[in-house]
Order: C-alpha cells, then sequence, then structure tokens
C-alpha cells in the first residue's frame, strides 16, 4: 500500500511539475501581417512598445519561445499590422507570420529559386502585396516582412529595423 502511495505522490508530482513548466513558458500568440489589432490593447510583460513617425505607427518587441527578437508595426489609423522585422537563434514560421499573404510569398519565392535570382543566404521576394527579405545561417537569422501598400504616411521601407 505504501508503494503504490509514493508512485501515485510521485506521479502528481511530475504531473505538477510538468504543468508549471507549460505555463512558465507559454508565450503569447502574436497576430499574421494585415491583421488587426485592438486599439490600446496593452503590450504583454514580456513586450515593450514605442511610437514611430510622430504617431503613425506603434512598434511592439517582444522575444519568442526560440529566442528571436520581433519588431511588429501596427498602423495608428486602424490597428492593421503592416511589417514584422526579425533577428535571433531561429527562423519564424513564416506561414504562421505572413498568414494570408504566405501564398504570395511561397509563389514570389519559386519564381525568384527558378530563374536562378535567390541567394544561398538571403533573399528578397517582392510581389505587389507583400515584401518578404530573410537571409542568414545557423542560429543567426535576420528578415523582415511589410505590405506595401498598408505603409502609414511617413513611413518607409528603411524605417522597418
Amino acid at each position: 500500500m505504501k508503494i503504490w502511495r509514493c508512485a501515485q505522490a510521485s506521479r502528481a508530482a511530475a504531473s505538477a511539475c510538468l504543468f508549471s513548466c507549460l505555463a512558465a513558458g507559454a508565450v503569447p500568440a502574436h497576430a499574421a501581417l494585415g491583421d488587426t489589432v485592438a486599439p490600446g490593447l496593452p503590450p504583454t510583460p514580456a513586450s515593450t512598445t514605442q511610437t514611430l513617425a510622430g504617431g503613425a505607427a506603434r512598434v511592439t518587441s517582444y522575444v519568442d519561445a526560440g529566442g528571436t527578437h520581433f519588431n511588429e508595426y501596427i498602423a495608428a489609423s486602424n490597428g492593421e499590422i503592416f511589417a514584422y522585422v526579425w533577428q535571433g537563434p531561429t527562423q519564424p514560421d513564416l506561414d504562421s507570420l505572413l498568414g494570408r499573404y504566405a501564398d504570395a510569398w511561397r509563389s514570389g519565392a519559386a519564381a525568384l529559386h527558378a530563374s536562378g535570382r535567390d541567394g544561398l543566404h538571403a533573399a528578397r521576394v517582392d510581389t505587389p502585396t507583400v515584401v518578404v527579405e530573410s537571409g542568414g545561417h545557423m542560429r543567426s537569422y535576420i528578415g523582415r516582412a511589410w505590405l506595401p501598400a498598408a505603409l502609414p504616411a511617413g513611413i518607409s521601407e528603411g524605417d522597418l529595423r
């Protein structure tokens, strides 16, 4: 009987440990490019926010579970996420990050590859709806993605850092 209770207590302790590890490692979900963010939505505790171009946009910075740093650019006028910039040891999931623009990016990347104009460590996919620049090597990735038509007045692609 005592052995069973010890085994049961060990399982309960292991379950509690697993649950607390999962809860501690939980990272807030972020929206995809082109999605809207509710105005005045407070940043998550692990993020910072600043304004850009006299308040035309706000930039929320955060680090994902893999240690990659992100800047999420949100238009002040309509709450639309118009750009992402990343740098870190892991590549982001571009399908999730680009959302409904992932197919355009994938088609553009395939065309770039077919023409032989893609680089070994860097590429720029430039479509009418989305531009994606990505590059780097293992444990050192960098990139940015933006919607050219959604850039607020006073903000250029050079401001996306």
